[in-house]
């Protein structure tokens, strides 16, 4: 898909830099990527505690 950003040319530098990414597509892929994964750990932080699993410890260590 192509599209036309307007973005801070300072900005996209230091993180070619930072992320050792060759091209913006690159930086693009990986940026997307990275926001992804961060979201979705987010959501799984939400389930912290809530998740109720009947396991017996000792019954599972005597197999």
């Amino acid at each position: 898909m192509r599209t036309t950003l307007d973005l801070p040319e300072e900005l996209v530098k230091e993180a070619m830099e930072v992320t050792k990414c060759k091209t913006k597509t690159e930086l693009m892929k990986v940026a997307l990527e990275n926001i992804i994964v961060k979201e979705k750990i987010k959501h799984l932080k939400n389930y912290y505690g809530k998740v109720s699993l009947d396991i017996d410890l000792d019954l599972m260590r005597e197999r």
